[in-house]
């Protein structure tokens, strides 16, 4: 973990970084100790779980995200998405997805609504189905609620997860919902009389910018079980009108603040995801067993960890806060140092003109708190 949050995802680099003095150390090391393990290790390393020892994992996972909180939280947000991961091989759960028009994995990723890693489940490379969904949200949701039996639990995702399967499974456990819902014609019905007079507000007056309006009703598709309420967003502007839906079990709010305020907030899970995968490499699932690209994608998790919980400990409302992963580890990780151990102490040397010199005397004062 400590390898991909620096950047190096290969195995291969560890017959490198295995004499780094700076890993030694996160290491509780001494520079002058036995080099650390080979690629060799690693590789034995992630062929080793079996699926009853990567179930514990990512319990230990859901654990690592329950304690990360100071107290036990009256609410959380589950950003529940899938992502395309592209693979070059044979490996195992490989599927042809004709969308990318390649072969991948399509692992469902869960973040919380304050950007905390939940989990990650490797997965064929196709949309996941309502039993599928049903099946993961069951062990998520049971896991979080062994630690915190009385939490309230908010499930924000696209609108390929508006199973019915999702949506009476969520009501009998006490899980509450703002899905996406694909339009079709019924949909459309409810909203023509309001998409055409958002035009004309449009045609009006062009120069103040685009029109937004919105609309909620009850319906229901033939499959449910009963009828949801529905909200509508309707968008005219100079490419014409466009109009969304999500579906909701909740009772009270505006549709306004329930579609902009809440719903459109899991676009930042978006972001998440891109860190995850574009910085952290977590899409580097070249293993031929499924068992261990899981491993891999636990191991990538660990270290989206490490550098949220650096993050997180910087100074509130400074550009740190919100600093990409890869900004981040440039400026604080990935820098020139001189190691020179002594007898009774180690002695880092970092260079006179580095920048960012003061944060580094914050950041070194709120370690132990984040350590701990």
């Amino acid at each position: 973990m400590l390898m991909i949050a620096a950047g190096y995802e290969d195995g291969n680099d560890a017959d490198a970084l295995r004499r780094d003095p700076m890993f030694k150390l996160a290491l509780d090391r001494l520079p002058s100790d036995k080099e650390l393990c080979s690629q060799s290790t690693i590789s034995r390393l992630e062929n080793l779980p079996d699926v009853r020892a990567l179930l514990r994992l990512g319990r230990a996972l859901i654990e690592q995200y329950c304690t990360s909180f100071r107290q036990v939280p009256k609410r959380i947000i589950l950003d529940v998405d899938d992502t395309f991961d592209r693979v070059h091989g044979g490996q195992q759960l490989r599927l042809f997805n004709a969308y990318h028009d390649d072969y991948g994995f399509q692992p469902i990723v869960v973040f919380d609504g304050e950007g905390r890693f939940v989990t990650a489940l490797l997965r064929p490379g196709k949309r996941p189905s309502g039993h599928e969904i049903r099946a993961f949200l069951r062990r998520l949701v049971g896991a979080i609620r062994a630690n915190w039996p009385r939490v309230e639990i908010l499930l924000r995702a696209d609108s390929h997860y508006t199973a019915p399967e999702v949506l009476d499974w969520c009501r009998a456990n006490r899980v509450d919902w703002v899905l996406g819902l694909a339009p079709n014609t019924a949909l459309r019905r409810h909203v023509e009389a309001l998409e055409k007079t958002t035009a004309e507000r449009f045609r009006a007056a062009p120069a103040r910018g685009k029109v937004r309006r919105f609309k909620e009703f009850y319906d229901a598709a033939g499959s449910w079980s009963r009828v949801e309420r529905i909200i509508a967003r309707v968008e005219a502007g100079p490419e014409g009108t466009d109009t969304r839906f999500i579906v909701t079990n909740l009772e009270g709010g505006r549709a306004k603040k329930l579609y902009q305020g809440l719903y459109c907030a899991r676009g930042q899970a978006e972001n998440h995801i891109k860190a995850w995968k574009n910085h952290l490499a977590a899409d580097r699932t070249s293993c031929h067993h499924a068992e261990a690209n899981q491993f891999r994608l636990f191991l990538h998790a660990g270290a989206y960890w490490l550098l949220w919980s650096l993050r997180r400990a910087m100074p509130r409302r400074s550009p740190w806060r919100v600093m990409q992963f890869d900004t981040l580890r440039l400026r604080l990780i990935k820098l020139a140092a001189r190691v020179v151990e002594l007898k009774t102490q180690i002695k880092i040397y970092l260079p006179s003109s580095a920048p960012d010199q003061a944060i580094f005397a914050i950041l070194l004062d709120r370690l132990p708190r984040l350590v701990t």
